[in-house]
């Protein structure tokens, strides 16, 4: 099974296997690729496919004539021409529903008759998509078959229609009738000898009106075990921003961005992982703001963006810019920094800032600002005195002018907001990187005025309202107080298990039920062979979902898949048609209605899933309206309201619109931490323990992906096409280390002294600083260690895996090994406990 090294030439956007070809059943078999054994779980990775991975030209502008063939590409492809548009003209409108990907926000007044961006147009198609997955697709592909296929496949398939069990010792799910179904749950939960035995997961796609129910009812059953994506992700900036300005979210407003004069783009890539945010960042620059983009990478969307709006056009630069043009240029500096050089940058930054204050006295720092609104100004200061410059320069990669850059830059602007993403929150000191960005917007008084603060770009639709009304596994006390008083029961207090300590927790046989309420749970969660052992040995496994995914592949003995509506179906229940709301990064409640007939009759929305899987766990302790609520999401508000902080009439004001929730460091410069103020910290710079030999490696999406869904598989802002399993190296470093492009290479990951493998990745040369490595997730999740975590948040390390490179054996030599042990996947399963 030879491979074709990545070549100069790029695939053709209507070759084989590419973005906007469905794959349809039948393709792609099983001989094509190699089902991963090395692991204990064979099959819990994604097989190995190197053939017709191309290198090619990269793309220099984001989005523009591109952006809008690829959309609708993907949306008429899957939905039908009229269908895929009607649909596309609700998507982010407020009579229609909300974008089922990021969490950037739409404005709250006249928004454009396109509301979204190509990973929207993508996220739509993929929910909206006419393929069906029904009962007779699982009677012709046994589970051992499924686990051969790829990612991209399995998505393609089509959505879910029908409940389906898989049995202990089955190769094949079934179906089930819901009734079936919730009392096999049911079952499995009141049969435990504790209720801590189980843990109900939550993905950011999750409305607010199901969290709400789903934590109800988990605290009901008993247990706080009720860990989610945020924990793999932004668990870092909550912990950060909690600590030093009293809330876990975000200070600013895209109102905000038209007022700043500089803004820092940092660990983030908004022209894949947050397209819309690329509009709001062309109109500050059109007002003057300066940008400065800080990444190991240099990311398409981050210098240059064509808006393709059509509402644009009136414009005739604009739309000449659009059709021939190079786009808007937005970056004024790019920082290639180190990976995990993040903190000794802004370090670097603000001694020269101190140095400047120090020659310009009480004209460089807000010093009524610090006075009157912060502690811990001296300490910082004195930390800023001691470190020194080879340390900052050692540990950043870059030199000391690039640095003073960076200085000017935010010596020259009064107002500065700072964003980020994964690239900040996922490094053993990720905590510490985002006080010390809080603690340079601080000493300019950037906080709580206009144009200014800080701006933690989420990267799930509903992640951050799924926190605010109630999905943590460690609750305040208020919330829990607050559920007592009113459902007149008696909340568990302790602390439960977030994701990592849930994987742990399973793995040692703990942990015996898992429910996950949306998410692709396998492919998501770092060490993706210790997860997969972690999962096979629980006794039941269930996935509320809409799309086949590998984590229905790697199983408790007992399996279900519980098909739900997607957000932009009409969910329509006795008292009339429904709506949910969500949470933006900004904290703005948007409402959210589907509008697409169902992908089949027998699903079910996931505010009805929680309240029957509720009736039939915890019958009639206590009495509560399970039935009422899932019949009427009105009354569901209405607990809300009761509930959480900051909702008071929430039907009322979801009715006329968004509403914010309030945020008094933006809204008042109140800071509700211990001290009442806004804490500076004192944060010191870690080196990363690399030895000769060994590079620093981050994971990352392509640009045809969201999160652990596979579009497509190319990545044209990056030259990849055709295929995913690639690893970016310097030219440099390929050279020292004896690589040529297009060499297969196995990758070794080194913590603690245990190794963990992955298997044939092709080297592409990239613009990327020395030492440091990139491939794509969840192919290279398998590398991150389940211990290697972010202090205080405890999010996986999943940015600074520390690896080997070794030229990859003849792949063929093993083939017939490969074949012969498939047969044996169940069998190769841990027993379940």
């Amino acid at each position: 099974m030879a491979s074709r090294p990545l070549d100069e030439t790029p695939a053709s956007p209507s070759g084989p296997r590419t973005s906007g070809d469905p794959v349809q059943p039948g393709q792609e078999p099983a001989d094509q690729s190699l089902l991963h054994t090395e692991g204990t779980i064979p099959g819990a990775q994604t097989p190995v496919e190197v053939e017709g991975i191309r290198l090619g030209k990269a793309h220099t502008s984001a989005a523009g004539i591109e952006g809008v063939k690829q959309s609708l590409r993907y949306v008429w492809g899957r939905m039908g021409v009229l269908r895929g548009t009607r649909a596309l003209l609700k998507l982010n409108q407020v009579d229609g529903f909300d974008c089922q990907s990021c969490a950037w926000p739409s404005p709250d007044e006249h928004r454009h008759v396109a509301e979204f961006c190509e990973n929207g147009a993508k996220a739509i198609s993929d929910e909206g998509t006419r393929r069906r997955v029904t009962p007779q697709f699982f009677g012709a592909h046994p589970i051992s078959d499924l686990l051969r296929r790829s990612d991209f496949w399995l998505n393609e398939q089509g959505r879910l229609t029908h409940p389906m069990v898989k049995a202990e010792s089955n190769d094949r799910y079934e179906p089930i009738t819901w009734e079936e179904a919730f009392a096999v749950v049911a079952k499995e939960l009141n049969d435990l000898r504790s209720p801590d035995e189980a843990a109900f997961y939550t993905s950011g796609r999750t409305s607010n009106e199901a969290a709400y129910l789903y934590q109800l009812f988990v605290r009901l059953y008993g247990t706080n075990n009720l860990p989610d994506c945020s924990n793999m992700c932004h668990e870092s900036s909550g912990a950060a921003l909690m600590e030093t300005i009293g809330i876990g979210k975000g200070t600013v407003t895209l109102d905000d961005f038209l007022k700043a004069d500089a803004i820092f783009i940092v660990g983030q890539n908004p022209g894949t992982n947050h397209p819309r945010m690329l509009t709001s960042l062309e109109h500050a620059k059109e007002r003057g703001a300066k940008i400065l983009s800080i990444n190991p990478l240099p990311e398409t969307g981050n210098f240059r963006f064509k808006d393709p709006n059509p509402q644009n056009f009136n414009d005739p630069i604009r739309a000449v810019t659009t059709f021939i043009g190079t786009g808007t240029p937005l970056s004024d500096l790019w920082l290639p920094v180190k990976i995990n050089g993040d903190l000794a940058l802004f370090k670097g930054i603000m001694k020269e800032l101190l140095d400047e204050e120090r020659k310009q006295p009480g004209k460089i720092f807000d010093h009524e600002f610090i006075a009157r609104h912060t502690t811990g100004y001296d300490a910082l200061i004195s930390s800023l005195d001691k470190v020194d410059w080879r340390e900052i320069i050692k540990s950043s990669g870059l030199d000391r002018s690039q640095i003073r850059q960076a200085a000017d830059l935010a010596l020259a602007a009064e107002r500065i907001i700072c964003c980020w993403a994964m690239g900040l929150t996922q490094h053993k000191n990720a905590v510490s990187t985002i006080r010390e960005i809080v603690n340079f917007l601080l000493l300019r008084g950037n906080v709580g005025r206009p144009g200014a603060g800080v701006c933690p770009v989420r990267g799930h639709s509903n992640v951050q309202g799924d926190r605010t009304v109630g999905i943590w596994e460690k609750p305040a006390p208020s919330l829990l107080d607050r559920l007592a008083r009113r459902y007149q029961f008696q909340p568990p207090r302790d602390h439960g298990k977030d994701t990592v300590e849930t994987i742990k927790a399973m793995h040692r046989g703990q942990i015996k039920v898992f429910f996950a309420l949306g998410g692709n749970f396998l492919s998501a969660a770092p060490d993706t062979e210790f997860t997969a052992e972690a999962l096979t040995r629980c006794r039941l496994t269930v996935h509320v979902s809409t799309k086949l995914n590998r984590a229905h592949l790697v199983t408790g003995r007992t399996a279900l898949i519980l098909p739900c509506l997607g957000r932009s179906e009409v969910d329509h229940r006795p008292s009339g048609d429904q709506f949910v709301t969500v949470e933006d990064s900004m904290g703005i409640i948007n409402p959210s209605r589907g509008h697409l007939p169902p992908a089949s009759k027998q699903l079910l929305s996931e505010p009805v899933i929680v309240a029957r899987l509720a009736e039939a766990v915890l019958g009639n302790r206590p009495k509560l309206e399970w039935s009422r609520w899932s019949a009427d999401y009105n009354l569901i508000r209405d607990e809300i309201e009761q509930v959480i902080p900051d909702f008071e009439q929430f039907n009322h004001r979801i009715s006329k619109g968004v509403f914010y929730l309030p945020n008094p460091p933006r809204d008042r410069r109140e800071f509700p931490t211990s001290s009442g103020k806004a804490n500076f910290t004192v944060n010191q710079i870690e080196l990363l323990p690399v030895d000769p030999g060994q590079y620093v490696l981050m994971t990352m999406r392509s640009h045809d992906q969201f999160n652990t869904t596979i579009y497509g598989l190319d990545d044209r802002y990056r030259g990849i096409y055709n295929g995913r399993r690639v690893i970016f190296m310097n030219s440099e470093d390929m050279r020292v280390a004896g690589l040529v492009q297009g060499q297969p290479v196995d990758i070794t990951s080194h913590f603690e002294g245990n190794e963990r493998h992955a298997y044939r990745f092709l080297v592409a040369p990239y613009s990327i600083p020395r030492g440091c490595v990139a491939a794509y997730f969840p192919e290279a999740n398998v590398l991150v260690p389940i211990g290697s975590v972010a202090d205080k948040s405890n999010t996986p390390a999943s940015k600074s895996v520390i690896v080997t490179l070794s030229p990859s054996p003849d792949v063929e030599a093993v083939s017939w090994r490969v074949q012969t042990e498939v047969s044996e996947v169940l069998q190769a399963q841990a027993p379940a406990v």
